[in-house]
């Protein structure tokens, strides 16, 4: 099939993702209590510490809290048309369990949405991201506890009632597929993953089903012109060979990640999650109004996307390395230094089917290429060089339009850490994804300084052309 002529809706959001846990710092700053971040300083699957350690980079992150300002500068420079952020959650209500919310926490949200809206972007809100209270964590167990259902509506209530009007799309829970993989970093379960049975792990994920829907209901009461919005963490997995069995293992793979948005979007239960269920002797324990409450549906379907793998059901071939819930690696794709397979083509794949699944409005939320970046001097002024990020984000976009080519409904394209943060799967910084270079290294040095990327004034130019400029690459 020829490649289709670029074009992007008029209203398209362009944007930048980041997430409070790997930029703002100030960890203990304004009345903000301990998330499970703060005790993670080794990434997504590193065991967590008794208490904050100094190696934690997310500590102190890249200084967003204090910096905002001068960060969201330069991304309406960029031509941002929305910014994807998270709230901390222990910044609003630092154990969790409080009965009153942090004031602080919730001027600094005050002041960072104002300052989005004054500079033309529109924020756009992950409520959960990886962050549950630490407080939650060790004296639920986090999300095994149905407890936390109530504790999340306090929250989103004091959101939903002072952002109301500053907010128009809020996610409900990060990449909520996740929580089989990380249930530390996902759903702040304190108990050790190889404690953990299927059964505990579903239930969990089972009561955050529940509270995203609860969330989207009073959303929906409360702010009519808000658009409420699930997050998954997509990764295709094609079959290794055309064996059927191969197709067969391809398929239930996928059906362990399709389960949450169907829920999401279809309000209940799938007949094959019911059937895994089923079983493996699994009983989802539903509390009264629980069906009832999971008919709230949300109004599109955000997702990451980085990677795609392969499945098999051959247990013999070695599983690769990758984005949090792994795979097969393809034979027919490029890496990169991290082991992350480079397919732009699987973006569209995975926008025509999420859209053929759910009819919905799609919204990629986080796409980015994690690399070394390295400082040059040119023209006197300090920057990167990385034509690389470029290539990617170029292929990618393309295939975005392909998409829309396709007759896919697509609202927005927010780059993963569009300035340098603090890596969420391996706690470093010198895995970078942004178009702003930050001065900050593993070790904790550097100034904090930032520097504007090659890939800053294209993706400027891509911004400000709608696309177009993608043409003539």
């Amino acid at each position: 099939m020829k490649g289709a002529k670029i074009k992007f809706p008029e209203n398209f959001l362009w944007g930048g993702a980041i997430a409070a846990n790997q930029c703002e710092g100030a960890f203990d700053e304004d009345g903000k209590g301990l998330s499970v971040q703060d005790v993670t300083p080794r990434g997504i699957f590193g065991p967590p510490t008794e208490a904050p350690t100094p190696d934690n980079l997310k500590l102190k992150g890249i200084d967003f809290y204090h910096r905002y300002r001068e960060d969201i500068a330069l991304f309406a420079e960029m031509g941002f048309r929305a910014l994807r952020v998270s709230v901390a959650w222990s910044r609003i209500y630092p154990n969790g369990d409080d009965e009153c919310p942090n004031e602080k926490g919730l001027q600094f949200y005050d002041s960072l949405f104002d300052e989005c809206l004054r500079r033309g972007m529109q924020p756009v809100v992950t409520i959960s991201h990886y962050e549950t209270p630490l407080n939650l964590a060790r004296r639920y167990d986090g999300w095994r506890s149905r407890a936390l259902i109530g504790f999340y509506e306090r929250y989103v209530r004091t959101l939903f009632a002072r952002y109301g009007k500053k907010v128009r799309y809020w996610l409900t829970f990060n990449e909520i597929n996740s929580l089989l993989h990380a249930p530390f970093t996902s759903g702040g379960i304190a108990t050790e993953k190889s404690r953990l049975t299927e059964q505990d792990l579903y239930q969990a994920a089972h009561h955050e089903l529940v509270a995203s829907a609860l969330a989207t209901k009073i959303a929906h009461e409360t702010m009519p012109d808000a658009k409420v919005g699930c997050m998954i963490l997509s990764m295709p997995l094609y079959p290794l060979t055309p064996a059927p069995d191969d197709v067969i293992a391809a398929m239930d793979a996928e059906h362990k990640n399709d389960f949450y948005g169907d829920v999401h979007v279809r309000g209940e239960y799938p007949g094959y999650m019911l059937r895994y269920f089923r079983e493996r002797g699994i009983r989802i324990e539903f509390a009264d109004g629980d069906a009832e409450m999971l008919k709230n549906t949300v109004d599109f379907v955000s997702f990451s996307y980085y990677m795609s793998a392969c499945a098999t059901a051959d247990d013999r071939v070695p599983r690769g390395r990758g984005n949090i819930i792994g795979g097969v690696p393809n034979p027919y794709l490029p890496q990169s230094a991290w082991g992350w397979q480079i397919d732009p083509q699987g973006l569209r794949y995975v926008l025509n089917r999420f859209y053929d699944r759910y009819r919905k409005p799609l919204f990629i939320v986080e796409n980015g290429l994690g690399a070394e970046d390295k400082l040059v001097r040119k023209d006197g002024e300090l920057t990167v060089e990385d034509d690389y990020r470029i290539d990617y984000m170029r292929a990618h976009l393309k295939q975005v339009a392909e998409a829309i080519a396709d007759g896919v409904e697509v609202m927005g394209y927010t780059a993963w850490g569009c300035i340098d943060l603090v890596s969420a799967t391996t706690a470093e910084m010198r895995k970078r994804y942004g178009m702003i270079y930050v001065d900050r290294n593993d070790d904790g040095s550097g100034t904090l300084a930032r520097y504007k990327k090659k890939s800053f004034y294209w993706y400027r130019d891509v911004i400000a052309s709608g696309g177009k400029s993608l043409e003539g690459e």
